[in-house]
């Protein structure tokens, strides 16, 4: 079977890219709610809670190429404002669904996974700010068609909302 980490780091990465990880619904999913709005860019990434105070203010996502697809990289660009500062301690809850089928919810340690994922060179602390980053992901041959529903909620470690993305993916049937 193949990691759901590739479908996963897609969506982490552009949700957490500013440590502050896919894509627009056609269907409801569990978790998601109404309140969302589109993020500028060549992605279908919404925010969710968008009536909510977040410390991230996404101005830009792009994917290239957008849809992603199996076999191949994409490469997420991202550019926003950082209102307030993140240290460790910050986490991203992810939630990842194939049609209504829940293959993953877990808790990712942000600072980690910056670190470990070399999201361009952010480090923890991150202060306030204006930040861009450019991030490859690998998007494995043996990633099941289907439609791939994210949703990813990121909070400092006071559990203020860092940023929250939702979106869905449809990688088809070759």
């Amino acid at each position: 079977m193949f990691k759901l980490n590739s479908v996963v780091l897609l969506a982490f990465f552009a949700a957490v890219s500013f440590a502050l990880p896919t894509f627009s619904s056609f269907f409801s999913v569990p978790g998601r709610s109404g309140d969302s709005d589109p993020i500028p860019g060549d992605s279908p990434l919404e925010k969710c809670d968008a009536s909510e105070s977040q410390l991230l203010d996404l101005q830009l996502v792009n994917l290239l190429p957008n849809p992603p697809v199996r076999g191949e990289n994409v490469t997420v660009s991202a550019a926003g404002i950082l209102n307030g500062e993140i240290t460790e301690g910050a986490y991203v809850d992810v939630e990842v669904r194939l049609g209504y089928i829940k293959l993953l919810s877990q808790t990712y340690d942000l600072c980690e996974e910056l670190e470990n994922n070399d999201v361009g060179g952010l480090r923890c602390p991150l202060s306030p700010g204006s930040y861009m980053i450019d991030k490859e992901v690998e998007i494995p041959a043996e990633v099941p068609p289907g439609k791939y529903s994210v949703v990813a909620r990121a909070y400092t470690a006071e559990d203020d909302e860092i940023t929250c993305l939702t979106g869905d993916i449809l990688f088809p049937a070759y």
